[in-house]
C-alpha cells in the first residue's frame, strides 16, 4: 500500500499552485496595461500644450466674427439688390412715359394748331424725364458695379484687358458660319454632317458662345446694346429686335440673349457684306463694335457659283464688306482659329488698327 501511495503522490496535477500562479500572474499583467492604456487616453491635449489650445480658441471666435459678418453682408447685399430692382423698375417707367412725350411732341410739332407753349412745355417735360432716367441710371451702376451680370471662368486673367469696353451704343457682331464648329478642315466638314445638337455643343463654338457671354459682363450697365449672329444673312438673338438698342440695365433680357445664343446653330457660308451695311444702316449707328469671327468672308451679296473660293477671292470679298462699315466707329476683333485662312489675322489686324480698335486671338483655354 505505502508503494502505491507514493506512485500517486509523483504524479503531475494540471490545476497544481504553480500553474494557478501562472494564470494569475497573466491576468494581472493584462488589467495593469488595461489601466495604463486607459489612464494615458484620458489624459487631455489641451493641458498637454497649453498654447496649442490658446490659437484653437481664438481661431474660434474668428470663425464666430467671421459668420457674423457674413450675415451682416448678405443683409446688405439683399437691401441693394432691392434697391437696384426698385430703380430698374422706376427707370423702365420714365422710359416709357418718355417714349411717349416724344410721340406727342412729334404728333404736335407736325400740327399747324398746336402753340409754341404747348411745344416747349411739352420739351422740359421730356428733357425732366431724360434727366430722371440718367439719375437712376447711375443709382443703378454705382449701387451695383460697372457690369449688369457676373462671368466664372476657370481662372483670374484678364487676357481682353486692350479692348475698348466702353460706349453707349455697343454691337456684338457673332460670326455663326459653318467654319466655327471646329478649327480644321476635315473636322468642320465631319461636325457639319451631324445633328444640330452635336453642332451646338461643338468646342470651337462653345468657346465662341463663352467668348460673348464674356463681353456681356464687361458691358457698362448705363448703356445699350445689340447681339447680332450672321452668316448668309444676319438676325438679333433676342427676335424681332434688329433695329432696336436693347438696354444693358434689363438683366433680365440680357441673360435670355446669352441663351438664345446657345441655341444658335453655326451653318452656311459667310456674308460680311450685308451684315455691314446693316450696320451702317443703323440709327443711331453704334460707337463701338465687337466682331467675332474666325476668317474672311465667303460670300457677298451676289452669291458664288464656285464651290471653292480662293484666299484671293477672300480678300477681295473682305474689302468690298469693310467699304459698308461705317467711318470713326472702333472694331474690337476676336479673332479664333481656322486652317487654311492665312491672311485672316493680318487684314484683321489692320482693321483694328484703321478703326482705333483692337486686335486679338485668345488662347484655347479662354475664358
Amino acid at each position: 500500500m505505502s508503494s502505491k501511495t507514493r506512485a500517486n503522490r509523483r504524479k503531475i496535477n494540471p490545476l497544481s499552485l504553480s500553474f494557478l500562479d501562472v494564470m494569475f500572474c497573466g491576468f494581472g499583467a493584462v488589467i495593469l496595461i488595461f489601466l495604463i492604456l486607459d489612464h494615458a487616453s484620458t489624459i487631455s491635449p489641451n493641458s498637454v500644450n497649453p498654447d496649442l489650445t490658446a490659437e484653437i480658441n481664438l481661431l474660434e471666435e474668428e470663425v464666430k466674427e467671421g459668420e457674423l459678418g457674413l450675415v451682416r453682408i448678405r443683409n446688405t447685399l439683399s437691401d441693394v439688390d432691392f434697391e437696384v430692382v426698385t430703380a430698374q423698375g422706376m427707370a423702365r417707367q420714365i422710359q416709357v412715359q418718355l417714349d411717349t412725350f416724344l410721340q406727342e411732341l412729334a404728333s404736335l410739332e407736325n400740327s399747324s394748331v398746336a402753340t409754341v407753349e404747348d411745344i416747349e412745355k411739352l420739351r422740359s417735360d421730356i428733357q425732366s424725364l431724360e434727366e430722371e432716367l440718367l439719375r437712376l441710371q447711375a443709382s443703378a451702376f454705382e449701387q451695383d458695379g460697372n457690369s449688369a451680370r457676373q462671368f466664372l471662368g476657370d481662372g483670374n486673367r484678364q487676357y481682353l484687358s486692350g479692348l475698348f469696353l466702353g460706349g453707349q451704343r455697343i454691337l456684338i457682331l457673332l460670326d455663326s458660319s459653318a467654319s466655327m464648329l471646329d478649327s480644321t478642315i476635315v473636322n468642320i466638314i465631319r461636325t457639319r454632317n451631324m445633328s444640330d445638337e452635336r453642332k451646338k455643343n461643338a468646342p470651337k463654338w462653345q468657346r465662341v458662345v463663352k467668348t460673348v457671354d464674356w463681353i456681356s459682363t464687361q458691358l457698362p450697365i448705363t448703356s445699350r446694346y445689340q447681339i447680332w449672329n450672321f452668316n448668309t444673312g444676319y438676325s438679333s438673338v433676342i427676335p424681332g429686335t434688329e433695329e432696336l438698342w436693347l438696354e444693358v440695365a434689363d438683366r433680365d433680357q440680357l441673360n435670355q440673349a446669352i441663351i438664345n445664343l446657345q441655341d444658335v446653330v453655326p451653318e452656311n457660308g459667310t456674308n460680311m457684306e450685308q451684315v455691314f451695311r446693316a450696320v451702317a444702316n443703323m440709327n443711331p449707328r453704334p460707337d463701338n463694335i465687337f466682331l467675332i469671327t474666325d476668317g474672311l468672308p465667303t460670300l457677298n451679296d451676289r452669291g458664288s457659283s464656285s464651290a471653292l473660293v480662293t484666299p484671293s477671292e477672300r480678300m477681295d470679298l473682305f474689302e468690298e464688306a469693310v467699304e459698308e462699315l461705317p467711318e470713326r466707329v472702333p472694331v474690337n476683333i476676336v479673332l479664333m482659329p481656322l486652317e487654311g485662312d492665312p491672311s485672316a489675322a493680318a487684314v484683321y489686324w489692320q482693321l483694328a488698327q484703321y478703326s482705333k480698335g483692337s486686335f486679338i486671338s485668345p488662347s484655347k483655354d479662354w475664358p
